[in-house]
Protein backbone atom coordinates (compact mmCIF):
# COMPACT_ATOMS: atom_id res chain seq x y z
CA UNK A 1 0.00 0.00 0.00
CA UNK A 2 1.02 3.48 -1.34
CA UNK A 3 2.25 6.04 1.85
CA UNK A 4 -0.26 9.41 1.15
CA UNK A 5 1.19 12.40 0.35
CA UNK A 6 0.68 15.02 3.03
CA UNK A 7 0.81 18.63 3.25
CA UNK A 8 4.03 20.17 5.06
CA UNK A 9 1.85 22.58 6.77
CA UNK A 10 -1.50 23.45 7.43
CA UNK A 11 -3.56 26.20 9.55
CA UNK A 12 -5.31 23.04 11.20
CA UNK A 13 -4.27 19.61 11.57
CA UNK A 14 -7.18 17.48 13.24
CA UNK A 15 -6.88 14.33 14.86
CA UNK A 16 -9.85 11.89 14.80
CA UNK A 17 -12.59 12.18 11.58
CA UNK A 18 -15.64 10.95 12.86
CA UNK A 19 -18.68 13.09 13.62
CA UNK A 20 -16.63 15.88 15.83
CA UNK A 21 -13.48 15.65 13.95
CA UNK A 22 -15.14 15.84 10.46
CA UNK A 23 -17.42 18.53 11.39
CA UNK A 24 -14.71 20.38 12.93
CA UNK A 25 -12.81 19.95 9.92
CA UNK A 26 -15.25 20.91 7.78
CA UNK A 27 -16.52 24.02 9.41
CA UNK A 28 -13.13 25.48 9.56
CA UNK A 29 -13.06 24.64 5.81
CA UNK A 30 -15.69 26.60 5.10
CA UNK A 31 -14.59 29.38 7.32
CA UNK A 32 -11.54 29.79 4.49
CA UNK A 33 -9.00 27.43 6.68
CA UNK A 34 -6.67 24.92 5.41
CA UNK A 35 -7.25 21.69 7.26
CA UNK A 36 -5.89 18.31 7.29
CA UNK A 37 -7.88 15.53 9.40
CA UNK A 38 -6.84 12.45 9.37
CA UNK A 39 -8.62 9.59 11.15
CA UNK A 40 -7.03 6.09 11.97
CA UNK A 41 -9.68 3.75 11.03
CA UNK A 42 -11.09 3.08 7.68
CA UNK A 43 -13.58 5.49 5.60
CA UNK A 44 -17.21 4.32 6.72
CA UNK A 45 -16.28 1.88 9.30
CA UNK A 46 -18.60 1.23 12.20
CA UNK A 47 -18.08 2.51 15.97
CA UNK A 48 -20.23 1.58 18.75
CA UNK A 49 -22.99 4.31 19.52
CA UNK A 50 -26.22 4.94 20.88
CA UNK A 51 -27.13 6.65 17.09
CA UNK A 52 -29.40 8.56 18.60
CA UNK A 53 -29.75 12.54 17.52
CA UNK A 54 -31.42 14.77 19.77
CA UNK A 55 -33.25 18.13 18.56
CA UNK A 56 -29.98 20.46 18.88
CA UNK A 57 -28.23 17.85 16.56
CA UNK A 58 -30.47 17.38 13.51
CA UNK A 59 -30.84 21.47 13.50
CA UNK A 60 -27.18 21.66 13.05
CA UNK A 61 -27.14 18.89 9.75
CA UNK A 62 -30.03 21.13 8.71
CA UNK A 63 -28.08 24.64 8.88
CA UNK A 64 -25.28 22.88 7.16
CA UNK A 65 -27.56 21.39 4.55
CA UNK A 66 -26.82 18.14 5.56
CA UNK A 67 -30.35 16.58 6.54
CA UNK A 68 -31.33 15.81 3.03
CA UNK A 69 -28.38 13.47 3.21
CA UNK A 70 -29.04 11.92 5.24
CA UNK A 71 -32.43 11.18 5.04
CA UNK A 72 -31.51 10.04 1.58
CA UNK A 73 -29.53 7.48 3.20
CA UNK A 74 -32.49 5.88 4.50
CA UNK A 75 -32.14 6.64 7.98
CA UNK A 76 -35.61 6.71 9.60
CA UNK A 77 -37.51 9.93 10.39
CA UNK A 78 -38.55 9.78 14.46
CA UNK A 79 -41.95 12.10 15.28
CA UNK A 80 -42.25 10.90 18.75
CA UNK A 81 -40.28 9.65 21.86
CA UNK A 82 -41.97 7.35 24.54
CA UNK A 83 -40.86 7.25 27.91
CA UNK A 84 -41.83 4.12 30.08
CA UNK A 85 -41.22 3.97 33.70
CA UNK A 86 -42.97 1.18 35.41
CA UNK A 87 -46.05 1.20 34.15
CA UNK A 88 -46.57 4.63 33.08
CA UNK A 89 -46.43 6.14 29.85
CA UNK A 90 -45.39 9.71 28.64
CA UNK A 91 -45.37 10.34 24.86
CA UNK A 92 -43.50 13.19 23.61
CA UNK A 93 -44.46 14.32 20.04
CA UNK A 94 -41.78 15.64 18.12
CA UNK A 95 -42.90 19.07 16.62
CA UNK A 96 -41.65 20.77 13.69
CA UNK A 97 -40.01 23.95 14.46
CA UNK A 98 -36.64 25.57 13.12
CA UNK A 99 -36.39 23.45 10.59
CA UNK A 100 -36.35 19.86 11.94
CA UNK A 101 -39.22 18.22 11.10
CA UNK A 102 -38.38 14.81 13.49
CA UNK A 103 -35.03 13.46 14.64
CA UNK A 104 -33.11 11.04 13.29
CA UNK A 105 -31.01 7.82 14.56
CA UNK A 106 -27.96 7.66 11.98
CA UNK A 107 -25.71 4.65 12.38
CA UNK A 108 -22.06 5.67 12.13
CA UNK A 109 -21.26 4.07 9.09
CA UNK A 110 -24.12 6.47 7.37
CA UNK A 111 -23.45 9.65 9.59
CA UNK A 112 -19.21 9.78 9.66
CA UNK A 113 -18.99 9.16 6.25
CA UNK A 114 -22.06 12.03 5.23
CA UNK A 115 -19.34 14.32 7.36
CA UNK A 116 -16.05 13.38 6.14
CA UNK A 117 -17.66 13.90 2.51
CA UNK A 118 -18.31 17.13 3.07
CA UNK A 119 -15.89 18.03 4.81
CA UNK A 120 -14.11 17.29 1.79
CA UNK A 121 -16.37 19.33 -0.49
CA UNK A 122 -15.83 22.18 1.58
CA UNK A 123 -11.78 22.17 1.28
CA UNK A 124 -10.24 20.20 4.36
CA UNK A 125 -8.50 17.15 3.39
CA UNK A 126 -9.46 14.19 5.30
CA UNK A 127 -6.83 10.92 5.72
CA UNK A 128 -7.61 8.01 6.92
CA UNK A 129 -5.14 4.87 8.38
CA UNK A 130 -3.09 7.51 9.46
CA UNK A 131 -2.38 7.08 13.90
CA UNK A 132 -1.16 10.26 15.48
CA UNK A 133 1.91 9.14 17.14
CA UNK A 134 2.87 12.68 18.98
CA UNK A 135 2.00 16.65 19.37
CA UNK A 136 5.05 18.67 18.36
CA UNK A 137 6.20 21.25 20.58
CA UNK A 138 7.99 24.59 18.93
CA UNK A 139 10.67 26.25 21.39
CA UNK A 140 7.70 27.77 23.68
CA UNK A 141 6.39 24.89 24.30
CA UNK A 142 3.07 25.84 21.99
CA UNK A 143 1.88 22.83 20.25
CA UNK A 144 2.98 23.09 16.34
CA UNK A 145 2.03 20.11 14.64
CA UNK A 146 1.68 16.20 14.71
CA UNK A 147 3.68 13.30 13.81
CA UNK A 148 1.86 9.99 12.92
CA UNK A 149 2.77 6.73 11.03
CA UNK A 150 0.60 4.94 8.20
CA UNK A 151 -0.85 1.78 8.02
CA UNK A 152 2.61 1.12 5.94
CA UNK A 153 4.74 1.86 8.60
CA UNK A 154 5.99 4.92 7.39
CA UNK A 155 6.23 8.30 9.60
CA UNK A 156 4.62 11.68 8.35
CA UNK A 157 5.33 14.95 10.11
CA UNK A 158 2.89 17.82 9.59
CA UNK A 159 3.10 21.68 11.15
CA UNK A 160 -0.02 23.44 11.47
CA UNK A 161 -1.00 26.50 13.90
CA UNK A 162 -3.60 24.43 15.66
CA UNK A 163 -4.14 20.63 16.68
CA UNK A 164 -7.46 19.54 17.31
CA UNK A 165 -8.25 16.25 19.20
CA UNK A 166 -11.39 14.89 18.24
CA UNK A 167 -9.91 11.22 19.09
CA UNK A 168 -12.36 10.14 21.60
CA UNK A 169 -12.93 9.12 25.45
CA UNK A 170 -9.45 7.76 25.40
CA UNK A 171 -7.66 10.94 23.30
CA UNK A 172 -3.96 10.86 22.95
CA UNK A 173 -4.30 14.23 22.16
CA UNK A 174 -5.38 14.92 25.51
CA UNK A 175 -2.59 13.32 26.95
CA UNK A 176 0.01 14.54 25.11
CA UNK A 177 -0.80 18.02 25.98
CA UNK A 178 -1.66 16.99 29.84
CA UNK A 179 -5.66 18.38 29.38
CA UNK A 180 -6.79 18.78 33.02
CA UNK A 181 -10.27 17.37 34.24
CA UNK A 182 -12.29 19.82 35.54
CA UNK A 183 -15.03 17.88 37.13
CA UNK A 184 -15.91 14.03 36.66
CA UNK A 185 -19.22 13.12 38.36
CA UNK A 186 -18.63 8.96 39.37
CA UNK A 187 -21.37 7.22 38.04
CA UNK A 188 -21.17 5.12 35.12
CA UNK A 189 -23.45 2.49 33.81
CA UNK A 190 -22.80 -0.11 31.34
CA UNK A 191 -24.97 -1.16 28.31
CA UNK A 192 -25.02 -4.23 25.74
CA UNK A 193 -26.27 -3.01 22.16
CA UNK A 194 -27.89 -5.65 19.07
CA UNK A 195 -29.05 -4.68 16.39
CA UNK A 196 -32.25 -6.75 14.73
CA UNK A 197 -34.41 -6.50 11.49
CA UNK A 198 -38.46 -7.13 11.41
CA UNK A 199 -38.95 -5.10 15.03
CA UNK A 200 -41.40 -3.05 14.84
CA UNK A 201 -40.86 0.56 16.83
CA UNK A 202 -42.90 4.03 17.22
CA UNK A 203 -40.11 6.62 17.41
CA UNK A 204 -37.44 6.40 20.00
CA UNK A 205 -38.50 4.03 23.47
CA UNK A 206 -36.69 4.36 26.40
CA UNK A 207 -38.06 2.20 29.70
CA UNK A 208 -37.44 2.20 33.39
CA UNK A 209 -37.67 -0.07 36.13
CA UNK A 210 -35.48 0.40 39.74
CA UNK A 211 -32.13 -0.59 38.55
CA UNK A 212 -32.41 -1.00 35.11
CA UNK A 213 -33.58 0.66 31.68
CA UNK A 214 -33.54 -0.24 27.90
CA UNK A 215 -34.12 1.39 24.72
CA UNK A 216 -35.15 1.19 21.31
CA UNK A 217 -33.66 3.44 18.33
CA UNK A 218 -34.88 2.97 14.53
CA UNK A 219 -31.83 3.52 12.36
CA UNK A 220 -30.18 2.33 9.24
CA UNK A 221 -31.46 -0.55 8.02
CA UNK A 222 -32.92 -2.02 11.37
CA UNK A 223 -33.04 -1.17 15.09
CA UNK A 224 -30.56 -0.43 17.98
CA UNK A 225 -31.83 -1.91 21.16
CA UNK A 226 -30.01 -1.78 24.24
CA UNK A 227 -29.84 -3.13 28.15
CA UNK A 228 -28.56 -0.96 30.45
CA UNK A 229 -27.22 -1.56 34.11
CA UNK A 230 -24.62 -0.39 37.19
CA UNK A 231 -21.37 -1.51 36.89
CA UNK A 232 -21.79 -4.09 39.54
CA UNK A 233 -24.80 -5.55 38.33
CA UNK A 234 -23.23 -5.71 34.72
CA UNK A 235 -19.97 -7.42 36.23
CA UNK A 236 -22.39 -9.84 38.32
CA UNK A 237 -25.05 -10.64 35.65
CA UNK A 238 -24.12 -9.58 32.20
CA UNK A 239 -20.67 -9.92 32.05
CA UNK A 240 -20.21 -14.13 32.48
CA UNK A 241 -22.71 -14.32 29.48
CA UNK A 242 -23.75 -11.20 27.66
CA UNK A 243 -26.06 -12.99 25.89
CA UNK A 244 -28.18 -14.44 28.32
CA UNK A 245 -26.95 -11.34 30.77
CA UNK A 246 -28.64 -9.15 27.84
CA UNK A 247 -32.22 -11.14 27.86
CA UNK A 248 -32.51 -10.85 31.34
CA UNK A 249 -32.97 -7.47 31.32
CA UNK A 250 -34.66 -6.95 28.97
CA UNK A 251 -36.96 -9.41 29.74
CA UNK A 252 -36.96 -7.74 33.44
CA UNK A 253 -37.48 -3.85 32.20
CA UNK A 254 -39.91 -4.61 29.33
CA UNK A 255 -41.10 -8.17 28.61
CA UNK A 256 -42.95 -6.87 25.12
CA UNK A 257 -39.85 -6.00 23.70
CA UNK A 258 -38.04 -8.78 25.48
CA UNK A 259 -40.26 -11.11 23.19
CA UNK A 260 -40.39 -9.04 20.25
CA UNK A 261 -36.33 -9.15 20.20
CA UNK A 262 -36.75 -12.66 20.62
CA UNK A 263 -39.01 -13.05 17.30
CA UNK A 264 -36.90 -10.36 15.34
CA UNK A 265 -33.71 -11.04 12.86
CA UNK A 266 -30.39 -9.89 14.80
CA UNK A 267 -28.21 -8.37 12.58
CA UNK A 268 -25.11 -8.77 14.09
CA UNK A 269 -23.16 -9.60 17.34
CA UNK A 270 -24.20 -7.98 20.41
CA UNK A 271 -21.54 -5.51 21.84
CA UNK A 272 -21.13 -3.73 25.14
CA UNK A 273 -19.51 -1.05 26.62
CA UNK A 274 -17.94 -1.35 30.42
CA UNK A 275 -18.70 1.53 31.08
CA UNK A 276 -16.83 4.59 32.31
CA UNK A 277 -17.10 8.02 34.07
CA UNK A 278 -18.03 11.20 32.46
CA UNK A 279 -15.85 14.02 32.44
CA UNK A 280 -15.20 17.62 31.19
CA UNK A 281 -11.42 18.37 30.34
CA UNK A 282 -9.72 21.54 29.83
CA UNK A 283 -10.64 22.38 26.04
CA UNK A 284 -7.66 24.69 24.77
CA UNK A 285 -4.85 25.70 25.64
CA UNK A 286 -1.29 26.90 23.53
CA UNK A 287 -1.91 25.32 20.06
CA UNK A 288 -4.36 22.84 20.62
CA UNK A 289 -8.11 22.42 21.50
CA UNK A 290 -10.15 19.61 22.52
CA UNK A 291 -13.79 19.03 20.94
CA UNK A 292 -16.05 15.92 20.68
CA UNK A 293 -15.70 13.04 23.38
CA UNK A 294 -11.56 14.09 23.88
CA UNK A 295 -12.96 16.92 25.90
CA UNK A 296 -16.26 16.27 27.36
CA UNK A 297 -18.06 12.37 27.79
CA UNK A 298 -20.82 11.51 29.53
CA UNK A 299 -22.26 8.04 29.97
CA UNK A 300 -24.42 6.94 26.49
CA UNK A 301 -27.87 6.25 28.53
CA UNK A 302 -29.19 10.10 27.67
CA UNK A 303 -27.77 9.30 24.04
CA UNK A 304 -26.50 12.68 23.61
CA UNK A 305 -22.98 12.72 22.64
CA UNK A 306 -23.46 13.09 19.11
CA UNK A 307 -25.50 15.86 19.30
CA UNK A 308 -23.42 17.41 21.60
CA UNK A 309 -20.08 16.89 19.52
CA UNK A 310 -21.84 18.52 16.64
CA UNK A 311 -22.28 21.76 18.86
CA UNK A 312 -19.35 21.89 19.88
CA UNK A 313 -17.56 21.36 16.57
CA UNK A 314 -19.26 24.88 15.71
CA UNK A 315 -18.33 26.29 19.10
CA UNK A 316 -14.78 25.43 18.58
CA UNK A 317 -14.63 26.06 14.78
CA UNK A 318 -15.52 29.64 14.91
CA UNK A 319 -13.46 30.28 17.99
CA UNK A 320 -10.26 28.66 15.98
CA UNK A 321 -11.58 31.31 12.74
CA UNK A 322 -11.76 34.61 14.52
CA UNK A 323 -8.34 34.26 14.88
CA UNK A 324 -8.19 35.42 18.09
CA UNK A 325 -7.05 33.09 21.60
CA UNK A 326 -9.67 34.95 23.58
CA UNK A 327 -12.19 33.48 21.29
CA UNK A 328 -11.10 30.05 22.90
CA UNK A 329 -11.61 31.17 26.28
CA UNK A 330 -15.04 31.80 24.98
CA UNK A 331 -15.24 28.66 23.61
CA UNK A 332 -14.70 26.48 26.63
CA UNK A 333 -16.68 29.03 28.86
CA UNK A 334 -20.11 28.13 26.26
CA UNK A 335 -19.32 24.66 25.90
CA UNK A 336 -18.56 24.19 30.04
CA UNK A 337 -21.94 26.30 30.45
CA UNK A 338 -23.90 24.11 28.19
CA UNK A 339 -22.40 20.71 29.07
CA UNK A 340 -22.12 20.90 32.96
CA UNK A 341 -25.47 20.02 33.69
CA UNK A 342 -26.50 17.23 31.31
CA UNK A 343 -23.03 15.77 32.14
CA UNK A 344 -24.29 15.85 36.11
CA UNK A 345 -27.43 14.63 35.11
CA UNK A 346 -26.48 11.77 32.83
CA UNK A 347 -24.35 10.75 35.78
CA UNK A 348 -26.87 10.36 38.15
CA UNK A 349 -29.26 8.58 35.57
CA UNK A 350 -25.86 6.28 35.19
CA UNK A 351 -25.76 5.40 38.98
CA UNK A 352 -29.42 3.70 38.84
CA UNK A 353 -29.66 4.64 42.47
CA UNK A 354 -32.79 6.20 41.59
CA UNK A 355 -36.65 5.51 42.34
CA UNK A 356 -39.17 6.33 39.11
CA UNK A 357 -40.14 9.66 40.28
CA UNK A 358 -36.37 10.42 40.67
CA UNK A 359 -35.61 9.54 37.34
CA UNK A 360 -38.67 11.01 35.56
CA UNK A 361 -37.52 14.55 37.69
CA UNK A 362 -33.82 14.38 35.83
CA UNK A 363 -35.42 13.75 32.63
CA UNK A 364 -37.19 17.04 33.02
CA UNK A 365 -33.92 18.86 34.28
CA UNK A 366 -32.21 16.80 31.04
CA UNK A 367 -35.19 18.48 28.81
CA UNK A 368 -34.19 22.21 30.09
CA UNK A 369 -30.82 21.62 29.42
CA UNK A 370 -31.60 20.74 25.47
CA UNK A 371 -34.21 23.31 25.28
CA UNK A 372 -31.13 26.13 26.69
CA UNK A 373 -28.78 24.00 23.86
CA UNK A 374 -31.18 24.56 21.08
CA UNK A 375 -31.18 28.56 21.59
CA UNK A 376 -27.71 28.75 21.88
CA UNK A 377 -27.17 26.80 18.76
CA UNK A 378 -30.04 29.16 16.73
CA UNK A 379 -28.28 32.45 17.98
CA UNK A 380 -24.76 31.65 16.60
CA UNK A 381 -25.67 32.51 12.98
CA UNK A 382 -25.16 31.11 9.47
CA UNK A 383 -21.85 29.32 8.49
CA UNK A 384 -20.76 29.82 4.99
CA UNK A 385 -21.97 27.21 2.51
CA UNK A 386 -19.32 24.17 1.08
CA UNK A 387 -17.43 25.82 -1.44
CA UNK A 388 -14.08 23.13 -2.26
CA UNK A 389 -11.35 25.92 -2.67
CA UNK A 390 -9.98 22.78 -5.28
CA UNK A 391 -12.54 23.92 -7.62
CA UNK A 392 -12.90 27.36 -6.65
Amino acid sequence: MNSPVLPDRVDVVVVGARAAGAATAMLLARFGLEVLAVERAAYGSDTLSTHALMRAGVLQLARWGLLDRLREAGTPLVRKTTFIYGDQTVEVEIKAKNGVEGLYGPRRTVLDALLVDAARESGAEVVHGLQMTGVLRAADGRACGIEMIDSAGSMHRVEASWVVGADGRASRVAREVEARVLHSPPAAGCSVYGYFRGLATDGYEWRYVPGASTGAIPTNGGVCVFAAVSRERFLREIAPDVARGYARILEEVSPDLSRAVADAEQLEPLRGFPGEPGFLKQAWGQGWALVGDAGYFKDPITAHGITDALRDAELLARAIASGRESALDDYQVQRDALSTELLDVTSAVASYDWTLDEVQALHRELSESMKREVKALLALGDVPAARSRRTA
